[in-house]
């Protein structure tokens, strides 16, 4: 994208906000504003929660006032926020926490990006994704923006596979914004964006399908609230990953005749020539998607004859 010397020197930089799941804290977020800020392109805002998010999908908060506190981050205006991913892209959004940044929204020169999600964000995951959810939220209000995840396996998490991911997306991020300054950018999709586990070596970037791959899920019963592997943002099961914390405090509602249980992944289905597949290819897969959840025409047709036989014997 061409941005000219003139719009450098004048300080109207287009206006990127980062948000996550995994906490303002988490590598992927870190190396995705770090790279960012690196081309002095972009004026780089970070909203993003103050602890990991995972999974809690386009949930927010109504019973509480949300904390927002400002975070060091070179190069950037950064708060971390008691909130949910979608909480997190709303509060970013208004002129409550970023004063200028409606104004800029009105001259389309903002986009938002959520990520880089520690694992991958692909078919039926995207349902749960806060990820995703906090990319979603600025769609809805009209904002373009674009969930970027890592398909990051078990193991140490090597944070220059997380920078390497970020300069991997900047060509996409580049486009979406040249778009949005010739208002030729979409309006009624938003992008799903995952990097393949090898960044290093990806095959280039692949239009993909939001497909209906999906971890198939168990229960088991534990004893203690620590036995047994957490739950990534992966969605997959891991021991020493160090990654997720999980600070949900349930003790107060045990009792003697109360058990505890964990989800645990037994399957993980993968469906052939849609996102996950291409991912796992090696490809960098890029998804529009929409926040309407649409249904299959014959649905649709059965329930055209379906629903006036039971009007008619009312």
């Amino acid at each position: 994208m061409a941005i000219n010397g003139e719009d450098r020197i004048s300080g109207e930089r287009p206006i990127i906000m980062v948000t996550n799941d995994d906490g303002i804290d988490a590598p992927g977020l870190r190396s995705l504003v770090r790279v960012l800020v690196s081309t002095n392109l972009y004026d780089v805002r970070v909203c993003a929660p103050d602890s990991e998010k995972s999974a809690v999908s386009h949930s927010i908060i109504w019973s509480r006032p949300l904390t927002a506190h400002r975070v060091e981050i070179e190069g950037a205006e950064a708060y971390a926020v008691s909130g949910t991913p979608a909480d997190c892209t709303g509060l970013g959004l208004s002129e409550a926490l970023f004063p200028s940044l409606p104004d800029l929204l009105l001259l389309l020169k903002s986009t938002v990006l959520s990520g880089i999600n520690v694992g991958s964000n692909c078919g039926y995951n995207i349902v749960y994704s806060g990820t995703v959810a906090g990319a979603r939220e600025a769609f809805i209000y009209d904002v373009p923006s674009a969930s970027i995840s890592y398909d990051w396996k078990r193991g140490d998490i090597n944070v220059n596979d997380f920078v390497l991911s970020a300069q991997a997306c900047l060509p996409i991020i580049n486009s979406m914004l040249s778009a949005i300054k010739n208002k030729t950018h979409p309006t009624n999709c938003f992008l799903n964006i995952d990097l393949p586990t090898d960044i290093a070596n990806h095959k280039g970037y692949k239009l993909t399908t939001q497909g209906k791959s999906l971890c198939k899920m168990g229960w088991r019963q534990v004893e203690e609230e620590a036995q047994g592997a957490k739950m990534l943002s992966t969605m997959l099961m891991e021991t020493e990953s160090g990654v997720v914390s999980d600070n949900n405090d349930t003790s107060a509602h045990h009792s003697n005749d109360s058990r505890l249980f964990k989800r645990e992944v037994r399957t993980v289905v993968v469906e052939e020539g849609t996102d996950l597949h291409f991912l796992r290819e090696g490809y960098i897969t890029v998804t529009p998607i929409g926040a309407l959840s649409q249904v299959d025409v014959d649905c649709q047709n059965y329930y055209k004859e379906w629903l006036p036989k039971i009007s008619s014997s009312l």
